[in-house]
């Protein structure tokens, strides 16, 4: 079983350090994925409008028999719905899926809204002649998205507020106007991309970083790193375990995605590091960069080659 960590938000809320991702979960197998969570005790689920599953997520929350009181959702505001008008139309759109009358937290998905047309749900992913994205930037401004989204908070649809794939240039611009500061920053991390830096910024202003895809992938490089696995071995744990471990011992939530029922358990299943163990991981996050996630925008969305 899990340690049952929890880190508090900003609201005076408290959100358990390990969830459920949701993410690339093909059909039919995410209701299951979050049924078996929900009873094997995790009571935090991650979705999102674009992962095109919400209907699949709502269903397991109702078939695990476990009161919506006792869970912590988190959806995430789709690039076609960054225009102020239509961002409670996001929100309703997932709460519908979901079949909820509010979240418990409200993500920006990306900094990079994408021109809605006639119709912000027909089309996640609207491009332009050549093929690149059709990016809305001449028609959407951060401020006027983030106050639609601080409008969620004032009518009870979500209880708090945050973003997703954001650097510290950003949230610095962010934190200029913000009435209601963010709550959350998800981000893809793990021992090859630790961002340190952001993690300090976040914490001396009151965001608490989500760390995605905190394992990689099914063929990431992270499953076979020497230190890793070493630490696994010595331990009796599984590398997720270490992996998921790590995130939480460093102060970030952790949202591992599976949805097979042993790995599902086994990534809950997190435990405290010894001292040289965690060294040894933050050592290895200073030597190697590498990010594993990164969509063609048509825009810098990281801002690391500046």
């Amino acid at each position: 079983m899990s340690l049952g960590r929890t880190f508090t938000l900003n609201t005076g809320a408290t959100i358990p350090a390990v969830g459920l991702g949701t993410w690339q979960s093909k059909p039919h197998e995410v209701e299951k994925a979050v049924e078996v969570a929900l009873k094997a005790g995790y009571r935090h689920i991650d979705a999102a409008y674009a992962y095109k599953n919400e209907g699949e997520v709502g269903a397991g929350i109702k078939a695990s028999g476990v009161p919506r009181d006792q869970i912590f959702i988190t959806t995430k505001l789709w690039c076609t719905f960054h225009r102020p008008e239509n961002v409670q139309k996001g929100l309703d759109e997932s709460l519908s899926l979901l079949g909820l009358d509010y979240v418990d937290l409200f993500l920006v998905h990306w900094p990079v809204p994408l021109n809605p047309r006639e119709n912000p749900a027909a089309n996640l992913f609207p491009t332009v002649e050549d093929g690149s994205r059709d990016l809305d930037f001449a028609n959407v401004n951060l401020k006027d998205t983030w106050q639609a989204m601080e409008k969620m908070v004032e009518l009870g649809k979500a209880k708090a507020i945050g973003v997703s794939n954001w650097n510290v240039r950003r949230l610095k611009e962010l934190l200029t106007f913000a009435k209601i500061k963010p709550a959350v920053n998800q981000v893809e991390l793990h021992p090859y991309l630790a961002q340190w830096d952001l993690q300090k910024f976040c914490e001396e202003n009151g965001v608490l970083l989500t760390a995605y895809s905190p394992l990689g992938s099914t063929t990431s490089p992270l499953l076979t790193e020497p230190v890793i696995t070493d630490i696994a071995k010595k331990t009796g744990k599984s590398v997720a375990q270490v992996l998921v471990s790590w995130a939480v011992q460093r102060g970030t939530v952790v949202i591992p995605k599976s949805v097979t029922a042993s790995r599902i358990e086994e990534n809950f299943q997190d435990f405290v590091l010894e001292k040289a163990d965690f060294e040894a991981i933050n050592e290895l996050s200073k030597n190697k960069h590498q990010r594993l996630i990164s969509p063609k925008w048509g825009v810098d969305v990281f801002e690391e080659s500046a």
